[in-house]
């Protein structure tokens, strides 16, 4: 094949349309790609007030050492409130906020006011553990509804949280966690590949004793197969968690604060953290 025809097939044109229905309630429309050209800190500043601060930012951009942007810098918020609180504090909470469907037929839904009891749980579960504001917890999950819920109490109290792929190896994981310096990690037993468990604790294990800087492991039962276990480092989702009280009171944060890291893959040398503050992100 030329050189010419791979070119060609590169080269797409075409545009396919969303339905009409889908289009009229888009929560963004042409018009806002307009409206940002015309002013684009003001269109995020309008953005901004969409969410729900403890403290409103006064400032939207400081672009004042390139290529450091800082985003609503004089603004407090908590993101898992607003990804979760506020809806329920709206009237929203019977809505459902999280439909899951398993490989294996299972599934589940979740309204608001249920996930921010479970949220509320992990919070309060990672406080158990010794987590507090600035610490980092890594997340070696299959995707499964306790995966957004970690990553959601996280960012209530304050802890970054650093997401790797639970198809990377034991090698990759205890990098990612070594540099972060996280001191929790949250798996499960495994997942689910092809119709068949997948094991991650293993992989969890190896890491955690190559990083040197893990303190428990929070491990989700999602396959129920046998898993090693340390009785000083591991403790079960469904023990510690399920035993929390549903009441937590969010902390504001500044809209700079740490919300995740994330990890390139590494493919082209050592891989390299990203870091995501709050407000720009969630906004």
């Amino acid at each position: 094949m030329s050189d010419m025809s791979l070119a060609n097939l590169l080269k797409e044109e075409r545009r396919f349309a969303p339905p009409a229905d889908l289009a009229a309630h888009a929560n963004v429309t042409a018009e806002a790609y307009e409206q940002a050209r015309a002013d684009r800190l003001g269109f995020w500043a309008a953005q901004a007030r969409r969410l729900t601060w403890a403290t409103e930012p006064t400032e939207t951009l400081d672009w004042s050492n390139p290529p450091f942007a800082k985003w609503f810098k004089d603004g407090t918020l908590n993101v898992a409130h607003n990804c979760v609180d506020r809806h329920v504090e709206a009237g929203h909470g019977d809505r459902v906020a999280i439909h899951f469907e398993g490989e294996p037929g299972d599934s589940r839904a979740i309204t608001y006011a249920e996930l921010k009891d479970e949220v509320s749980r992990a919070a309060n579960a990672l406080l158990h553990l010794g987590v507090r504001k600035g610490d980092r917890v890594a997340v070696y999950m299959p995707m499964i509804p306790e995966t957004a819920i970690a990553m959601l109490a996280c960012a209530r109290i304050g802890a970054a949280h650093s997401v790797v792929f639970g198809g990377f190896s034991a090698d990759a994981l205890a990098t990612r966690i070594k540099d972060a310096d996280a001191k929790v990690v949250i798996t499960s037993d495994g997942g689910y590949r092809r119709g068949k468990p997948s094991a991650l604790k293993p992989a969890v294990d190896e890491a955690a004793e190559k990083a040197g800087t893990v303190e428990h492991v929070l491990v989700v039962r999602r396959t129920g197969q046998d898993v090693a276990w340390n009785d000083t480092r591991d403790i079960w989702w469904h023990d510690l968690v399920a035993a929390q009280p549903t009441e937590h009171t969010p902390e504001a944060f500044d809209a700079e604060h740490p919300l995740f890291i994330l990890y390139t893959s590494g493919t082209t040398g050592k891989p390299k953290g990203i870091l995501h503050t709050s407000g720009g992100y969630l906004t």
